[in-house]
């Protein structure tokens, strides 16, 4: 090989490889910078007070974020109960019965449209459909608008790990004379369901940290309150309000709320992928 060529590739390739370094450098930097401000600001709010007490009134001092963290877990818990089993049927049929189905080239498409659908458009459909025609605002109303977030997160993973369970397996349990039905649900499934997993929490992670469906649909209680079917304290909302507001103790706590979240969401990926990554090498 002409030694003027090979110099060339092998220029072209450092030129390539540190441009890449350094737009992770860079992606990295402001992950971290990002990470520290908010932890820095946010941890310290963290106490027996922040997690066992009430949102505080107006001006006054102590208080925490326990009625938001209880309404954020049971609708979100709620939400995950509803799309869990409706995404991965959907992603089974999908990709183990709709292969040629026009039914399910449709329902692809508007999986991809509600994957790119501001989540602000899901909340005014849900206020549209179930806040304003009962006039009040509830929880349900809330998990219903993070449901439909999820739903087409767990079907679009579950079809794509279906995708790539290889046709000789199908082949294999269909020799046994196992039904189609079984095949799907026993064998297939099974054989991803790190992968199903890992989407389902993923699409936890997202539901977490919405705010502008729940501004919609749950709108906010400052008062600890178990009854989904009425306005209901959650994370998101009561950061949001906290944040913009001029007391300093409630900034706090919104920073707390902040740090709590990211937390949380770190936490879930970091397990999704952990998990994905031991499936794989089983």
């Amino acid at each position: 090989m002409d030694q003027r060529i090979y110099r060339r590739r092998l220029t072209t390739n450092l030129v390539g490889l540190t441009l890449s370094t350094l737009s992770m450098a860079l992606g990295l930097i402001g992950l971290l910078w990002i990470l520290w401000t908010l932890f820095y600001n946010g941890l310290s709010a963290f106490g027996p007070d922040f997690f066992l007490n009430s949102t505080p009134a107006p001006g006054s001092e102590g208080g925490g974020l326990a009625n938001a963290i209880v309404g954020s877990l049971m609708m979100v818990g709620f939400a995950t109960l509803v799309s869990t089993p409706i995404g991965i049927l959907a992603g089974v049929f999908l990709a183990e019965f709709g292969q040629e189905s026009r039914f399910a080239s449709a329902t692809r498409f508007v999986v991809d449209v509600m994957l790119s659908a501001p989540s602000i458009v899901i909340g005014l459909f849900v206020y549209a459909i179930a806040v304003a025609t009962v006039k009040h605002f509830s929880g349900w109303a809330g998990s219903l608008a993070l449901s439909l977030i999820a739903v087409p997160v767990v079907v679009r993973t579950t079809e794509n790990m279906l995708n790539l369970v290889p046709g000789s397996l199908r082949e294999a349990a269909f020799a046994l004379g196992a039904p189609r039905w079984k095949v799907s649900l026993s064998v297939t499934l099974r054989a991803v369901r790190g992968g199903v997993t890992t989407g389902v929490l993923l699409a936890i992670a997202r539901m977490i940290g919405e705010t502008a469906p729940l501004l919609f649909t749950a709108l906010n209680n400052q008062f600890f309150s178990l009854d989904m079917s009425q306005p209901i304290a959650n994370l998101p909302v009561v950061i949001y309000n906290f944040a913009m507001s001029p007391y300093p103790d409630w900034q706090k706590l919104a920073w707390g709320g902040a740090a709590l979240i990211a937390l949380i969401v770190l936490t879930i990926n970091i397990a999704a992928r952990v998990l994905f990554r031991d499936k794989l090498r089983a």
